[in-house]
């Protein structure tokens, strides 16, 4: 027959160990917290050193997406109009950020690194609109291509 008490006093234990330790107070947003580098927080469309956009239209991030959360529609690049150094681009990409569950698989499937999931992790918002991120929103400034701690490798590692 066990004894009612060890589980109990087990649990107390582990309470009483919890309660005496030393607190970890980061003060945010003054602060900000340092994650792992492995850390998967906001999406971003990556540039190449050239400017052009590294999408390339081939909607494999949104057939590896298990949450559906990814959209994109691809259009044919022209000498006149030239967006990524292929022959096609992605003329919508949106991501509705309230289904993804930030699990990697797109920046995974992407032949050309071109999203890349960063270490920014502030995404509130009031609208259930404003959580779909278009291609606006997402592709990086000419002047910050290169910041994200992928090289320029086309596998993104």
């Amino acid at each position: 027959m066990r004894n009612p008490i060890t589980p109990l006093a087990k649990g107390l234990a582990l309470t009483l160990k919890h309660v005496v330790r030393e607190r970890t107070t980061v003060q945010y947003p003054e602060e900000m917290p340092q994650f792992e580098r492995r850390y998967r927080g906001l999406h971003e469309l990556r540039r190449w050193p050239n400017g052009l956009e590294r999408c390339i239209g081939c909607s494999l991030c949104a057939g590896a997406c298990p949450s559906t959360s990814i959209r994109v529609v691809a259009a044919e690049n022209t000498d006149e109009e030239r967006y990524s150094p292929g022959e096609r681009y992605a003329q919508i990409y949106e991501i509705n950020m309230l289904r993804c569950i930030f699990c990697g698989y797109c920046e995974e499937a992407c032949p050309t690194g071109a999203i890349v999931l960063r270490q920014e992790f502030e995404i509130s918002d009031y609208e259930r609109e404003d959580f779909i991120y278009d291609k606006r929103r997402l592709l990086a400034p000419v002047e910050k291509r290169n910041e994200v701690r992928h090289t320029d490798d086309p596998w993104g590692r």
